[in-house]
């Protein structure tokens, strides 16, 4: 028995020094990697590193295409059944819940650092947040006054509009296959939507004078995420304050008088906060798909979003659109898919030319990121 219960101790200790070495190294690895993204966040071009890698084109595009829709939805619902007829305030709502919510990030050191100020002009960032008031703005006093249908009409304008804007302000053109699949894509969501249109007048004003600052709101989204190294997070801090700054002004002339009569029970409150916190997650993963891909191309998702609703209406809950929608929504799906293929040749043309060396460093650093991550996984972290 004794030599028995001597091989057990020292089998025992044998294993316990084993784990203690692995949680150790674990203990290491946790401690680097870590260490790692904290230090990349402290950087800009570490904390757009990071952006780029977690949330490339694809994840970007699907979580701003679940949002939409799903704010859509609580907003039609805030304005129509709890009777919350107030836009241009609930947009402010909207920005302010934002802002406390990346306050609360910046304190618990989440928030990605900003480029240095020298490298964007402070009226680049001026005329972002002014852009975004009205655009965002004068969006929900479209949805407001318009019909789903003419609301999503509207939009269809901002897809000339944006390419006309960066060929005068940027030089930037694009290849006559694009434009016939953009076309094709801006038809088929005419033809597709042309039965749900309700024309109101004070509507119709609103959509039209909507279209150009929506326009600007997503060139100037991409083009300073992509040229100026800023992720979503740090310039919606940055431009948030100088929205909120505007938005006031704009209350007395589209709100209607009330706002303060209005019942703020704790149902009521509960779908306005909702509809708040759906604000927050729709900019930021509008930020980042404006930052993964182009200003056309999240106005192509806009659409396809119309034609998934009109489609899944009809497929899951019997509604009947009728024939020439579907073949519009047929049409628009084939003109975006024409349009993503041409990008992806476009992208693969691009990632056959050399790769710089700043971006060579960064793939060591992700490569050291990956092997200490392969490490914990190894050690059962």
């Amino acid at each position: 028995m004794g030599f028995l219960e001597s091989f057990v101790d020292s089998n025992a200790r044998r294993f316990l020094k084993r784990k203690d070495s692995d949680a150790g190294e674990a203990g290491r690895a946790l401690e680097e990697l870590r260490s790692s993204l904290h230090n990349e966040l402290r950087t800009s071009d570490g904390a757009k590193r990071q952006q780029q890698r977690f949330c490339g084109p694809v994840v970007a595009m699907s979580f701003n295409f679940l949002v939409s829709v799903g704010i859509i939805l609580i907003n039609k619902s805030v304005m129509g059944k709890v009777g919350f007829n107030f836009p241009i305030f609930l947009t402010l709502i909207h920005y302010a819940v934002a802002w406390v919510l990346m306050a609360v990030f910046k304190t618990l050191s989440l928030l990605p650092v900003s480029p240095p100020s020298k490298t964007t002009p402070f009226s680049s960032l001026f005329a972002l947040g002014v852009v975004m008031s009205f655009a965002t703005g004068l969006a929900n006093t479209s949805l407001q006054h318009n019909s789903v249908g003419f609301y999503q009409m509207a939009k269809i304008a901002v897809t000339p509009t944006i390419v006309l804007s960066e060929f005068v302000l940027f030089r930037k053109t694009i290849s006559c296959k694009k434009v016939l699949a953009l076309t094709l894509v801006s038809l088929g969501v005419a033809v597709a939507t042309v039965t749900d249109l309700q024309f109101n007048f004070f509507g119709a004003c609103i959509a039209a004078i909507w279209i150009i600052p929506s326009a600007i709101n997503k060139i100037l989204w991409s083009n300073l995420q992509q040229q100026g190294n800023w992720t979503a997070l740090s310039l919606m801090w940055k431009t948030t304050p100088i929205t909120i700054f505007f938005l006031l002004p704009l209350m007395p002339w589209l709100d209607p008088p009330g706002v303060l009569s209005f019942k703020w029970d704790q149902s009521n409150t509960s779908a306005v906060l909702i509809s708040a916190l759906l604000g927050f997650l729709l900019q930021w993963s509008g930020a980042l798909a404006l930052g993964a891909t182009s200003a056309t191309s999240h106005v192509v998702l806009g659409q396809f979003k119309t034609c998934v609703i009109l489609l899944g209406g009809y497929v899951f809950f019997n509604s009947d659109p009728g024939f020439v929608s579907i073949c519009g929504v047929l049409a628009a799906l084939c003109g975006m898919s024409i349009y993503t293929s041409l990008n992806l040749q476009k992208s693969g043309e691009v990632t056959g030319k050399p790769i710089p060396k700043q971006s060579l460093l960064a793939k060591v650093n992700g490569e050291e990121r990956n092997d200490m991550e392969e490490k914990l996984l190894n050690a059962g972290v």
